[in-house]
């Protein structure tokens, strides 16, 4: 189980491969509960709360994004065949953390190899993307990405557009918070 978040950690990074492992160790996962079952569920190193559906996973792994390392904290979990993740670093230099958002950004539109076109933003942080996996699996992307002080933010959630109604993604990207 601690491997699947694993790879949800590297879904900033530009390892395709591995989001499709993700997405199908999750598929597997989500047998077991079809339904939604909110849950109040808090960052392990980052301060913050969301509503999470199932009991999410946690890990976390030391990267680069703009040639700064991080350690990337992320809380993943897979529910009715979306992927839904929030990834946290803390900045030690918070005038960096611009770069780091717009790394996370333009890294989880490059994996499921989405394009200006194909790209929406909904609100001055948050974005809809329309792309496909590695296998030629169409997807949709609806992700936040936040600067609070120094920590910086991705609310991802992942999956056929036909799975993504609007009162799930609604629920999911409103009820985070940052404490």
């Amino acid at each position: 189980m601690k491997s699947v978040v694993h790879r949800a950690l590297l879904l900033s990074s530009l390892n395709v491969s591995l989001i499709v492992s993700l997405i199908i160790s999750l598929t597997l996962l989500s047998a077991c509960s079809p339904k939604f079952d909110w849950r109040d569920a808090r960052g392990s190193n980052a301060p913050f709360s969301i509503l999470m559906p199932g009991k999410p996973l946690s890990d976390s792994k030391d990267m680069q994004l703009e040639g700064l390392n991080v350690k990337m904290d992320m809380l993943a979990g897979e529910v009715a065949g979306i992927s839904f993740a929030v990834g946290s670093t803390k900045i030690d230099d918070v005038s960096k953390a611009g770069l780091i958002m717009e790394a996370m950004k333009k890294g989880m539109i490059k994996n499921i190899q989405g394009t200006p076109e194909t790209t929406k933003n909904l609100n001055a942080d948050m974005l809809q993307v329309h792309g496909k996996l590695r296998n030629g699996q169409p997807v949709m992307l609806v992700g936040r990405f936040l600067i609070r002080g120094p920590w910086v933010y991705q609310i991802i959630m992942l999956g056929q557009e036909k799975d993504m109604k609007q009162d799930v993604i609604d629920t999911f990207m409103t009820s985070f918070k940052s404490n």
